[in-house]
């Protein structure tokens, strides 16, 4: 990739919201520097190989690694264990065991696993609060679509209308979860396939490129 395809990406005057229009989208393809692959914490081997993801949160920047990913469900039970007081990888707003395919007709046996965190993209145009009937789902000061639970009445239209299915409602409350970029998942994990890096710093980063 040329050095003029680079300086268009990571502009030198990149601002957050002209960061936000990009960072939802894979960065696989893209030649970084060594200054952004180790702020990513990754290689460029592994974005090419399509093994990084970016999405944008208020707070900065969420990059997954699923090459980091070892399947340890860690970010599940932080997650609920932050946010529910319990362990639920069922009620996790984060998503690893769901994720767990056995690839090739050995199955188990030929150790061959696919698993990665997956968690809310924080859509600009949300189908899950676009579907749900109560108008429960709503950015909040921080600019994050949360559930409203004195709103939400359980019906699970938000769960089905997600591309990803990232909402889940709790079968003991009735009510739908679904991320609030607490930080709880990167913060727990043991590997660094989550990570969470501020706008600062990802400006910083991008500003360097030359």
């Amino acid at each position: 990739m040329s050095n003029d395809v680079k300086e268009s990406f990571f502009d030198k005057q990149m601002t957050r919201r002209q960061f936000l229009k990009v960072s939802g989208k894979s960065i696989a393809g893209l030649t970084v520097t060594a200054t952004m692959l180790s702020l990513f914490g990754c290689s460029q081997q592994e974005i090419d190989d399509e093994q990084v993801a970016t999405w944008a949160l208020p707070q900065g920047l969420l990059v997954v690694n699923s090459a980091k990913c070892t399947g340890c469900e860690r970010c599940e039970n932080n997650c609920t264990l932050v946010n529910d007081g319990e362990i639920s990888t069922y009620i996790s707003r984060v998503k690893v065991s769901r994720n767990l395919h056995i690839h090739g007709k050995d199955g188990m046996y030929n150790g061959s696993f696919t698993y990665y965190p997956d968690t809310c993209r924080q859509c600009k145009d949300p189908a899950c609060g676009n579907a749900c009937p109560q108008k429960a789902i709503i950015a909040n000061g921080q600019g994050t679509r949360v559930v409203d639970e004195s709103k939400c009445v359980g019906c699970g239209a938000c769960v089905e209308a997600c591309p990803w299915h990232m909402p889940a409602v709790n079968p003991e409350t009735n009510k739908s979860s679904k991320c609030i970029a607490c930080g709880a998942c990167a913060a727990g994990c043991p590997s660094g396939a989550l990570a969470i890096i501020s706008w600062d710093e990802v400006t910083a980063a991008a500003q360097a490129i030359v």
